[in-house]
């Protein structure tokens, strides 16, 4: 019979495993910690900015899918999102594994993408029309492969993290999805 694998962070000795100087002082920790958050509120910030002008303009008349919620839904979701993707990568990047940095290159790629769609989205959309929405469409399946891959890269330095990735890219697919009904629509 064979034992189950554990993920790195829970075998004695891995190179997951934290030990007591694994992963820096407390407050490198605490440091290391704010920097993700801003990075998150940093692209949440910027694609906001790039959303507010438009919410209320050609996308409150827009055609939208059946199945979008109301727009105050946006905001609390993406909130608890970036702090649990910036929690995720925080964990990897303290676990000092090794496949850590690739992990955290997949992780700053989808956060770029991320940046890059709503822009594309909302802001696009004016000069370019439907074709800004379908520009937006590949961005955000590209957002998604980048996603899943970060899940995979993250899963295996650390269960939480990758785990804490999940809500995200199930977003991203339903949001992939109100993209598509967009492009199809507008």
């Amino acid at each position: 019979m064979q034992a189950q694998q554990q993920p790195l962070e829970g075998r004695p000795g891995a190179p997951g495993r934290r030990s007591s100087r694994g992963g820096g002082s407390g407050f490198s920790q605490v440091v290391a910690l704010l920097l993700f958050l801003g990075a998150s509120a940093l692209v949440a910030g910027l694609g906001g900015l790039a959303t507010a002008n438009h919410v209320n303009g050609w996308y409150a008349t827009a055609d939208k899918a059946p199945w979008s919620p109301p727009n105050w839904v946006f905001g609390p979701v993406w909130t608890v999102l970036y702090a649990a993707m910036a929690v995720a990568a925080w964990l990897v990047w303290r676990s000092r594994a090794p496949g850590s940095k690739a992990a955290l290159t997949a992780y700053g790629v989808q956060l770029g993408l991320n940046l890059l769609w709503t822009p594309v989205f909302f802001a696009l959309y004016p000069a370019l029309g439907t074709t800004a929405l379908w520009i937006a469409f590949g961005i955000i399946v590209a957002l998604a492969v980048a996603v899943a891959v970060t899940v995979v890269l993250f899963g295996p330095i650390s269960r939480t993290a990758g785990l804490l990735m999940l809500p995200y890219l199930s977003w991203i697919v339903y949001a992939s999805s109100l993209n598509l009904w967009a492009a199809l629509h507008n």
